[in-house]
This record gives C-alpha cells, structure tokens and sequence, in this order.
C-alpha cells in the first residue's frame, strides 16, 4: 500500500501513477460537502530531474455514494502545472436525485 495524502511536500517524495493514467479512491469517514480540490505537483525550477513529465494533466473527479454505490461527477479538469504547480478546481454538484445543484460556481 501507498500513502497518498501526506504533510512531506519536499522534490522527489511524491506518490506517483504508473504508466500514463491512473485511480485514487479516498474514503473519508463520514459524508462532506466538497467545494474544491487543490492539485498540487513540483514545478520544473525544483525538480531533480528538471522536467515534470509525471504531472497529472487530464483529471475527472467523482463523488461516491457509499450506502447506494452510486459515482457522481463533480468535474473534469484540465491540469497545467507549467502555469501553476499548484490549482484549486471548484467542484459542483448539478447531478443529485432530487437536490438542488450545489458547489462552487
């Protein structure tokens, strides 16, 4: 196993996808309202290797309703980490049975 969400944000220690795509399902203990994710990779002045290569570029997100085993998309994203290392994506929810759309607009 991996650790994904860690406090050590120093070049080189990184949890990263093999290949060109990947997943990650993060279980939280109990239901939240998401807003935002922030997407944070090294920029290319602080890399060991110079080039950054393995930042995630294309990037879907969904929300997963346990008790139903339901996925919900809460937004598709395009990451430019040669803009910015580190983007906030607002999330919004205009899919729900039945709830008004809720989030960020």
């Amino acid at each position: 196993s991996c650790i994904l969400l860690q406090p050590n944000v120093f070049p080189g220690n990184c949890w990263a996808f093999k290949g060109h795509q990947g997943q990650v399902v993060i279980k939280l203990p109990a239901r939240v309202y998401l807003t935002a994710i922030t997407l944070q990779h090294i920029s290319k002045d602080v890399s060991p290797s110079g080039t950054i290569i393995s930042a995630p570029k294309d990037i879907a997100v969904f929300g997963v309703d346990a008790d139903r085993e339901e996925e919900t998309l809460l937004g598709v994203f395009i990451y430019n980490v040669e803009k910015n290392p580190t983007e906030t994506f607002p999330l919004k929810v205009c899919s729900t049975h039945g709830a008004r759309c809720q989030g960020a607009k």
